[in-house]
């Protein structure tokens, strides 16, 4: 009796749907989509930044190389008696022009020739090290180091690092990824405050 009591209610459960299944509904229509114009109103709200997306190494890290960014025109020559701008950041003096600094890379237990124009950095990525990174613009402490000759501003040049603190330089803090050298120095890679 039980078998068939749930056999039968199993049967009429599956006729059930299958009305419902085939049923033509109640024709409401289906409400159009909102989500792209909520999107541009939130996007539109929120103010720019100049804070870039970080470069994730494991999805193929960093962008085009400065270079390979097209845009302008060449510039010509300057004529007689124009003074050329100073470079703004230690990146923009030319390969020819760069004095070359002797820094040992305490934990690597390497010395490397460094030019100004080179950061702490790239000059360890270009040795093939595992070097910490994160945002490339001295905008995180990923990529800290630790100068340990001194207060790291009398060996270094950050160029627009925006995290250490002045008693955190004066400590001998660094972020290598704007840090261009200006002497010879000892770096302590993997190094935060």
């Amino acid at each position: 009796m039980v078998e068939v009591l749930g056999v039968a209610i199993g049967l009429l459960l599956v006729g059930v749907m299958v009305v419902l299944h085939f049923s033509s509904g109640t024709d409401r229509p289906i409400p159009d989509d909102i989500s792209q114009s909520v999107l541009e109103r939130r996007a539109a709200s929120v103010p720019e930044t100049d804070f870039p997306e970080p470069m994730n190494r494991s999805i193929g890290g960093g962008g085009a190389p400065a270079g390979a960014v097209g845009g302008g025109e060449a510039e010509g020559e300057l004529a007689e008696g124009e003074a050329t701008e100073a470079p703004s950041s230690p990146g923009e003096i030319s390969d020819d022009e760069a004095e070359v600094f002797s820094v040992e890379y305490a934990k690597e237990g390497e010395t490397l020739d460094v030019p100004e124009n080179q950061t702490l950095l790239e000059a360890g990525e270009d040795q093939g090290w595992d070097m910490p990174y994160a945002c490339r613009q001295g905008q995180c402490l990923s990529c800290g180091g630790h100068v340990a000759d001194g207060p790291s501003e009398d060996y270094v040049v950050h160029d627009n690092q925006e995290m250490l603190e002045a008693e955190e330089l004066d400590d001998g803090y660094t972020l290598t990824c704007v840090g261009y050298p200006k002497a010879d120095l000892t770096l302590e890679t993997r190094e935060t405050p």
